[in-house]
C-alpha cells in the first residue's frame, strides 16, 4: 500500500509568514480562470457582444467574494447548523476551516447575478461564458486537499495499486485517494467535455446547464469513494450530504438545458 507523503502544508516560509500550499492552489485556480475566460471572450459570440479581459477581472473579483461568503455560509447551514446556532461568532472564523462547494456555487451565482444587473449584462450569457473555465480551478483546489491529506476516501482493497493510507485519518488501513478521483472527474474530465461543447455557439443557458448536470453527476459518482464527514455519516438511502446536494443541482441544470433558447 502507498502512504500519503505527509507534505508540509507550508510551501514557502518568509520569516514569520508562511505561504500554504492550499493558498497557492487557489492562486493557480484564479490564474487559470483569468486565462481561460479571456480566451472565451475572444470567441466571436462574446467578442461581438463586447466582452473583454476587464470584464473577466471584474467577474473574478465578484466571484471570489461569492466563493468565500457562500462557501462559509453553506458549510454553516448545510453541515453544522446546530453547532453554529449555539456558537454564532465561530461562523465568522473562516481560518478554522469549513467551506462548502455547493454553498460557494450559490454564492458565486448570487454575486454574478448582482454584477450582471449592475452592468446591464445578460446573466445567462455571463454564466455560459465562464462555466467551462471553472473545472480546472476546482481541480487545483482538490490538489490542495490531497496535499493537506484531508477529505480522504473510504476503505479500499489493499491490493488496489493506488490504495493509500492517510495517517491524518487516525487509521492505518488503505483508502481511496478520492481527492485525486475528484481532480480527474470534476476537474479534468468535466473541463475537456465542457470546453469542447462550448467551442461552438449554443442556445443561451445550455452551457451553464451542462456544467450543473456534468458537475453534479461526476461529484455524485466521486462521493461513493469519499469518506462521509464523521459528524454526519451516510444519510437517507445511504447517500452522503454531498450526493444529496448534487440532486437539485442536476435537476436545475437539466431544466436550464432543456429550456434554453437560441441567442438573440
Amino acid at each position: 500500500m502507498l502512504v500519503h507523503p505527509q507534505f508540509d502544508p507550508i510551501a514557502i516560509q518568509l520569516g514569520p509568514v508562511g505561504i500554504h500550499w492550499y493558498g497557492l492552489t487557489y492562486l493557480v485556480a484564479f490564474g487559470l480562470f483569468l486565462w481561460l475566460a479571456t480566451l472565451r471572450t475572444r470567441q466571436p459570440q462574446y467578442a461581438g457582444a463586447g466582452w473583454n479581459r476587464r470584464d473577466v477581472e471584474d467577474m473574478l473579483f465578484w466571484g471570489v467574494l461569492g466563493v468565500v461568503i457562500g462557501g462559509r455560509l453553506g458549510y454553516v447551514l448545510f453541515y453544522k447548523p446546530g453547532y453554529y446556532a449555539g456558537n454564532p461568532l465561530e461562523a465568522l472564523m473562516v481560518w478554522k476551516g469549513g467551506m462548502s462547494f455547493h454553498g460557494g456555487l450559490l454564492g458565486v451565482i448570487a454575486a454574478l447575478a448582482l454584477y450582471a444587473r449592475l452592468h446591464g449584462r445578460p446573466f445567462l450569457e455571463l454564466m455560459d461564458l465562464i462555466a467551462p473555465c471553472v473545472p480546472l480551478g476546482l481541480a487545483s483546489g482538490r490538489v490542495g486537499n490531497f496535499i493537506n491529506g484531508e477529505l480522504w476516501g473510504r476503505a479500499a482493497d489493499p491490493s488496489l495499486p493506488w490504495a493509500m493510507v492517510f495517517p491524518q485519518s487516525g487509521t492505518d488501513f488503505a483508502r481511496h485517494p478520492s481527492q485525486l478521483y475528484q481532480v480527474a472527474l470534476e476537474g479534468v474530465l468535466l473541463f475537456v467535455l465542457l470546453w469542447l461543447y462550448a467551442h461552438k455557439p449554443r442556445a443561451l443557458g445550455r452551457v451553464s446547464g451542462a456544467f450543473l448536470v456534468g458537475y453534479g453527476m461526476l461529484r455524485f459518482v466521486a462521493e461513493f469513494f469519499r469518506e462521509p464527514d464523521r459528524f454526519l455519516g451516510p444519510l437517507a438511502l445511504g447517500m452522503s450530504l454531498g450526493q444529496w446536494l448534487c440532486v437539485p443541482m442536476v435537476l436545475v441544470g437539466a431544466i436550464l438545458w432543456l429550456r434554453a433558447r437560441p441567442n438573440a
